[in-house]
């Protein structure tokens, strides 16, 4: 499974605090997901991220 920050993101950093390993946060101050799979052990923080993101910025891609 992969992640995508969508144009909705308003920079919160909630994302990047729940789950480092999948989100971190752009020169442009919005968040980006990495390219590769999610990685097994970061499953479960990944979804609490896409649930918690306080503009639904967050897709599965």
């Amino acid at each position: 499974m992969k992640y995508f920050v969508n144009d909705a993101c308003i920079g919160c950093g909630l994302c990047t605090g729940t789950c480092p390993e999948v989100f971190s946060m752009s020169d442009a101050g919005v968040a980006v997901a990495v390219e590769t799979e999610v990685p097994e052990g970061a499953l479960e923080s990944a979804a609490e991220a896409k649930d918690g993101c306080p503009v639904g910025a967050i897709e599965e891609a």
